[in-house]
């Protein structure tokens, strides 16, 4: 059985539909893990219920002009023509909506018939929405960037509401010189869609999409690391693509941002802080190594031989040169948020706090709303505030703001003189 499929071969659609649906309602009002269904989509609930709710809609994150000038620059318009070439049939047919999105799930290009179009647009299926998880929960574009991995989302297997009556295919996107992703196409109509050809087509799609810009761009052998909103780090080479382990992670994230180099004992700091344990980083090390390969990985100091590109390291430099709406848009997430090295945790820390300052200082209303749109900024009051303070007629700011002042209040202790 393929995971990947939503339906095996004489399944009921209707019947899958009340099934699956049955699951919904238990799992998202007892919260009990679904069970005798994929574990993509069970694991991708749990995955989407810590950040937004079952009836959500997802936000508009760009609009206008900024979205058009966004979406000029970026790697996939370039292969627009081919997406338009391959799937274009399916969206003039009236019964698909062929959609583009970043690797942050912003769609860029929303394609297909008008009507299909304007009943995506009720759900705010549109150019500059967010449909990654943590914004529209589980669905095909969203879903295949967070295990990057072509699949389909059919029908009640959508974890908001809203989105049920659709059912969608979609495959990731990776730059061919760095393995990264770029973000994916997607096909979205009907229960039609949920069928082996739809998949495999959408897939190779994106395999030629991704041959295209191999051809137009030579393989960089600069490695490169992204760490960003993500517990496991990836590491690109080439075409090879290599994800960590969490200490692995920690080791190569720590060990890029020296490049003179670590002692095992620095390193043994970095990692478990006063518990120090020297020989289980040594053996930590000598594994990386293998992952690595003697070539890229030195010892006495341990340091790197290719300084790899980091997505940490662009957010930084980006913040360095004043760029603060481009190192937003270039940051997906803390890093690796489930650390708790305490290397790792300062490094972490900085990145965040720069970011936050600079969106501070800049005093944008669309940067301050992206913060706080954000998992991680939610619950940020002093920016909420700020927030507030530049749009007074947003009740909806405003009504944060008062939540998040009482919640503070009544968590700081009482001071007596």
């Amino acid at each position: 059985m393929n995971p990947w499929l939503a339906l095996t071969p004489g399944d009921d659609p209707a019947e899958r539909i009340r099934q699956v649906g049955r699951a919904h309602e238990r799992f998202v009002s007892q919260n009990e893990r679904p069970h005798q269904m994929r574990s993509v989509v069970a694991d991708s609930w749990a995955r989407s219920a810590a950040f937004i709710g079952a009836d959500s809609t997802p936000p508009i994150d760009l609009c206008d002009n900024e979205l058009e000038a966004y979406r000029a620059a970026h790697p996939l318009s370039r292969v627009m023509p081919i997406f338009r070439d391959l799937l274009g049939g399916l969206a003039e047919d009236g019964d698909h909506i062929l959609a583009v999105c970043d690797a942050h799930g912003r769609l860029l290009w929303v394609e297909g018939d008008s009507g299909m179009l304007s009943g995506a647009a009720s759900m705010n299926f549109v150019p500059g929405a967010r449909w990654d998880e943590a914004h529209a929960g589980t669905n095909a574009p969203g879903t295949a960037l967070a295990v990057d991995h072509a699949l389909q989302i059919f029908a009640t297997e959508h974890f908001s509401r809203p989105v049920q009556r659709w059912t969608c295919t979609a495959a990731p996107i990776h730059d061919p010189g760095t393995g990264l992703l770029l973000g994916a196409i997607d096909v979205t109509g009907g229960d039609h869609l949920a069928n082996p050809h739809s998949l495999a087509l959408v897939r190779a799609t994106a395999l030629a999409a991704e041959a295209y810009l191999r051809g137009l761009t030579p393989v960089r052998d600069r490695p490169s690391v992204a760490a960003l909103g993500r517990d496991e780090a990836l590491l690109a080479s080439g075409t090879a693509r290599t994800r960590l382990g969490r200490r692995h992670s920690e080791l190569l994230v720590l060990l890029t941002t020296h490049p003179e180099g670590r002692t095992g004992d620095q390193l043994a700091v970095d990692l478990y802080g006063d518990d120090v344990n020297p020989v289980t980083v040594r053996a930590e090390l000598s594994r990386l190594r293998r992952i690595l390969g003697p070539e890229l990985l030195d010892s006495r100091p341990y340091r790197l031989r290719a300084q790899p590109a980091t997505d940490f390291g662009t957010v930084t430099d980006l913040l360095g040169r004043g760029q603060t709406a481009d190192a937003l848009a270039a940051y997906p997430g803390p890093l690796l948020p489930g650390s708790d090295a305490p290397g790792i945790v300062r490094l972490r820390r900085m990145i965040d706090s720069r970011l936050r300052a600079a969106i501070l200082a800049a005093g944008d209303r669309r940067l301050l709303q992206r913060w706080l749109e954000s998992p991680w900024g939610a619950d940020d009051l002093e920016l909420w505030e700020t927030y507030a303070s530049l749009a007074p007629a947003d009740r909806a700011a405003a009504r944060r703001t008062a939540e998040l002042t009482r919640e503070y209040a009544c968590n700081v202790p009482a001071t007596y003189p």
